[in-house]
């Protein structure tokens, strides 16, 4: 009968806890919001302040290009496999806990980078960066997915603005600062973002005993056992195998690299389905279907941007001969509408669901690509930057759009490895958009080859379309999600 008792008090004790961090997050909602920002922020900061130092990081280092260019292909591949596996973890042993460990992996990362006496050392320390900022992003949806109740629309669309614009203006910031301070000083901009971000985080983050999640009262060894370590070790060798067989296809396909990938792909099902407590419950694909399009959705809209993205300034360069500062002014076209259109989405959304963003972003995505079928070598760069501004509209209703629809039809529970998933969704959109950009531009690069990746991406276009109408009539509402 004590027990009992004992068991009836701590659950008071836990739901009085909770009520009073759910007054303090509305309170400082302003600030719970700017906190997660600064984390996540630093993954397409980082992924895409790097590029600037590409040729100077050859010269430091004695490195051809193809050698150099691991260090941004391995840290898409740490992200893609980092994101589930981290959003599992903040699942299970909590999210703020989760989401502090990652800031401070990201400060230590940076803070030794500087000093690495070789490549090889240099990679390491940037998995590190990639493994710590992948712990980032799934926690902090994990906290938005539970402490934000109203208005979460709203809230990923202002959360949108910190990562759309990171990774837009992330080259901008790389070459001022290596202007200054050559290419260490591109991994010395994260620590006053980290400083600030921890600062705020235990300041304004709700501790995980107050959320009641599964990890409340919990020490690493017996979190340790819920892991499906098993699981996610099957699932990083069938990312890695797939995504290394894909990138291989636009030069000399490596097969070996395709039967490992399904090898890895089969023992991983095997595993999921016959653990009771699997990394990822592959039956929740089958039960909601739902999240299987988004994640689908997600997939396809990110090798229609990403090719976009990479495509345009190869076409901007060497067919038409513009330079890089007006090629990256004209680029500003696609990411500047992306983060533009970002909280005017959050706002629209938060009225009348995410279906017409979502379906208008369709639509405008068709459009755009069908556009590019007019451009020729004296197209006017006025008509240029106007089909980009169209692209760009169509990016930030989908990133939104799709981010908001994901929290509608995902138990909250299980919101962490979602959002990873979400996440590795993208990363494996950026290497399909590489394959195929490698095999349509193999050869000198022309404007039919334009037009042909045009009329790609308006299929790819119709198909987003399509899989928009098999999304529920209810999802993403009033920027509101289901538990």
């Amino acid at each position: 009968m004590f027990s009992h008792t004992k068991h009836w008090l701590c659950e008071g004790e836990s739901g009085v806890a909770t009520h009073e961090a759910s007054v303090r997050v509305v309170a400082r909602r302003n600030w719970f919001l700017v906190t997660l920002g600064l984390g996540i922020l630093l993954n397409p900061l980082n992924s895409s302040m790097i590029s600037v130092a590409m040729a100077r990081l050859e010269h430091v280092f004695g490195l051809t290009f193809s050698q150099a260019s691991w260090l941004i292909s391995t840290y898409y591949l740490a992200s893609a496999v980092a994101q589930p596996v981290m959003g599992k973890v903040s699942d299970i042993a909590g999210r703020k806990r989760v989401y502090v460990c990652g800031l401070l992996l990201v400060a230590l990362s940076s803070l030794t980078a500087p000093f690495a006496p070789s490549f090889a050392w240099l990679m390491v320390l940037r998995l590190i960066q990639s493994f710590g900022s992948g712990a980032i992003y799934p926690s902090g949806m994990g906290l938005v997915r539970r402490w934000i109740t109203d208005g979460q629309a709203k809230s990923l669309a202002f959360l949108s603005v910190f990562s759309a614009g990171a990774a837009a203006f992330g080259p901008s910031v790389g070459g001022i600062v290596m202007h200054w301070g050559d290419w260490k000083a591109i991994f010395l901009v994260n620590p006053p973002i980290i400083a600030a971000g921890l600062v705020l985080a235990l300041w304004v983050l709700p501790g995980d005993r107050e959320s009641g999640g599964t990890g409340d009262h919990k020490g690493w060894k017996a979190i340790l056992v819920e892991i499906d370590v098993p699981g996610i070790v099957c699932f990083t060798g069938a990312i890695v195998a797939w995504l290394l067989f894909l990138l291989s296809l636009s030069e000399r396909p490596q097969w070996w690299a395709g039967v490992m990938a399904v090898v890895a792909t089969a023992a991983f099902t095997i595993r999921e389905l016959r653990t009771p407590t699997p990394f990822i419950d592959l039956r929740m694909f089958q039960e909601n279907h739902a999240f299987t399009w988004v994640l689908i959705q997600f997939l396809v809209v990110n090798i229609a941007f990403y090719s976009i993205f990479f495509g345009i300034p190869l076409y901007l360069q060497e067919v038409r001969g513009l330079g890089t500062q007006l090629t990256g002014l004209l680029m500003l076209s696609v990411a500047g509408f992306g983060v533009i259109m970002s909280p005017l989405t959050g706002r629209w959304i938060h009225r009348q669901g995410s279906r017409p963003c979502l379906l208008l972003g369709g639509g405008l995505l068709t459009a755009g690509s069908l556009l590019l079928l007019t451009l020729h070598e004296a197209s006017p760069l006025g008509w240029l930057a106007a089909v980009l501004c169209i692209l760009g509209i169509s990016s930030g209703f989908h990133n939104v759009g799709l981010q908001a629809t994901l929290f509608a039809v995902t138990p909250a529970r299980i919101i962490g490895a979602a959002s990873g998933l979400f996440m590795t969704s993208r990363y494996m959109g950026t290497i399909l958009s590489t394959v195929l950009l490698g095999v349509l531009f193999s050869r000198r690069l022309s404007t039919a080859d334009l037009h042909r990746l045009g009329l790609i991406l308006a299929v790819l276009g119709l198909a987003v379309v399509a899989m928009f109408l098999r999304l529920p009539r209810g999802a993403g509402r009033g920027g509101r999600s289901q538990t």
